[in-house]
């Protein structure tokens, strides 16, 4: 089992760059929810300008349950417009919830996960799971127009072991959760850097 080309690690940021980009989120979803529009704000940080794949995840406090996670998975935009643009889908377009009230702003603990690209797993499939570290790896799964991805944390969140991973990847993909093992299913894995509220609109924290 091989990864196709070498895992693509590109530089991690600092807490303080962290602590910038949730604090960017959540002002993106004040702004977004109060007015209906897109936020704006310039960025010095050439770091922060780079394109890089980041998801924000939304979860209600203290209960932590999920209230919302879009992103994009590929570097296809500035990291700093990236996340702009996916906090406000993250409280206002996720279908899974209804369009998050300002009134629940108080309630919501922002989180952003900053994307190394995926890279393809290869090799003898039923050997898969060996080659996945929980709580380190995220997962995409595609096969034809089915496209099911797990961000490295949940399985961590749910307990889950690689194979069972692996399996809710696909079911998140709408696909039988064996499918992984077909020729014709495509296996990624990424890594994320994490930063997360303590408490709506409080501390930050780099979650490891």
């Amino acid at each position: 089992m091989i990864l196709l080309g070498e895992m693509f690690m590109a530089g991690k940021f600092s807490f303080e760059q962290g602590s910038r980009l949730v604090k960017l989120a959540r002002k993106s979803m004040e702004y977004s929810i109060a007015s209906g529009a897109g936020y704006s704000e310039v960025c010095e940080d050439k770091e922060l300008l780079k394109q890089r794949g980041v998801f924000v995840t939304l979860h209600s406090f203290p209960g932590k349950e999920l209230r919302g996670c879009i992103g994009m998975p590929y570097p296809t935009s500035p990291l700093w417009n990236a996340v702009i643009e996916m906090a406000a889908a993250s409280a206002l377009k996720d279908p899974r919830f209804k369009p998050m009230a300002s009134e629940e702003l108080g309630k919501a603990i922002v989180e952003i996960s900053v994307l190394t690209v995926p890279e393809e797993i290869l090799g003898d499939r039923k050997k898969l799971p060996k080659f996945i570290k929980v709580g380190e790896d995220g997962l995409i799964v595609k096969r034809g127009q089915h496209t099911g991805l797990l961000l490295p944390q949940v399985a961590s969140q749910f307990g889950w072991e690689a194979e069972e991973f692996l399996e809710h990847c696909c079911e998140k993909a709408g696909l039988m959760k064996n499918i992984w093992q077909s020729k014709e299913t495509t296996v990624f894995k990424f890594q994320a850097q994490i930063f997360s509220e303590t408490e709506p609109g409080m501390d930050v924290q780099e979650i490891k």
